[in-house]
């Protein structure tokens, strides 16, 4: 793949951390021009260090709040003016609560779908005449919580399953308009959103949090716990020529953890 992406604009949704300054600094690397959004300046600009240090153009950062339609109007915008184009979108903003269900307060529940859900229906809404335009790529990066819910992640499980369910549908327009939609689902990435989801969940069940660690590698047989290069890895596939047969599909990036076949 190496120089397909060059001249190319990505915007990678929450950019400036874990999976998603990942998938931006891999781009970067094949000569992509990418664009990072996130709320926090400082971390957008410890991520722009990190991509301009991986090689290929430095990327433009957009610090937008994408929990509100007006923070996804003035990142198009900022493409627009700046770009007039857009390639690839990947929604891998949103970092939703753990805990037990009896504690999540409404304020919870309506902030992780603001995020992750809501930020990337309409991210997509957004972006989709210029995806049109250059016949291009969305990719969602989701969860595996959509397919294996649990007591303590109902939010996220729960959000994580209408993401899915979005881009299947999303996908069907796809077809018609010439832009592949896909969603991927992670399983335990070791991240920051990692450690901090491992925090939530010691305080919800009373484990340790170094058994929770243990678990997460060891629970359901996988060798390792992922890594964001794994995540980007199939991201950077699935945005090439080589996967323009994959359309409306859903890959758990996990280790074998899920072990539904579906």
């Amino acid at each position: 793949m190496a120089g397909e992406f060059a001249g190319k604009v990505v915007v990678v949704t929450g950019g400036s951390r874990g999976i998603g300054r990942e998938i931006a600094a891999d781009f970067a690397k094949e000569g992509a021009q990418t664009v990072i959004i996130s709320s926090s300046d400082s971390n957008l600009a410890a991520a722009s260090k990190t991509i301009a240090a991986a090689g290929g153009p430095a990327p433009f950062s957009i610090n937008a709040d994408l929990r509100k339609l007006e923070g996804v109007q003035q990142a198009f915008k900022a493409v627009q003016d700046k770009f007039g184009r857009c390639d690839i979108l990947v929604n891998s903003a949103g970092a939703t609560r753990a805990g037990n269900f009896v504690d999540l307060p409404d304020e919870a529940w309506m902030d992780g779908y603001a995020l992750k859900f809501f930020g990337c229906v309409r991210m997509c809404r957004a972006f989709w005449p210029l995806l049109k335009a250059a016949q291009g790529h969305v990719v969602n990066i989701s969860g595996g919580g959509a397919r294996s819910p649990g007591a303590d992640f109902t939010i996220g499980g729960s959000v994580n399953a209408a993401m899915g369910n979005f881009s299947k549908g999303l996908s069907q327009q796809g077809k018609k308009d010439g832009v592949n939609v896909n969603v991927i689902h992670p399983g335990a990435t070791e991240t920051e959103r990692f450690h901090e989801l491992i925090h939530m969940r010691a305080k919800a069940s009373g484990k340790s949090v170094e058994v929770l660690r243990e678990e997460a590698s060891h629970k359901d047989g996988i060798r390792r716990v992922g890594q964001p290069q794994d995540i980007s890895a199939l991201t950077l596939f699935l945005c090439s020529e080589k996967a323009r047969h994959i359309q409306g599909t859903a890959i758990a990036v996990d280790g074998g953890a899920t072990a539904g076949y579906y």
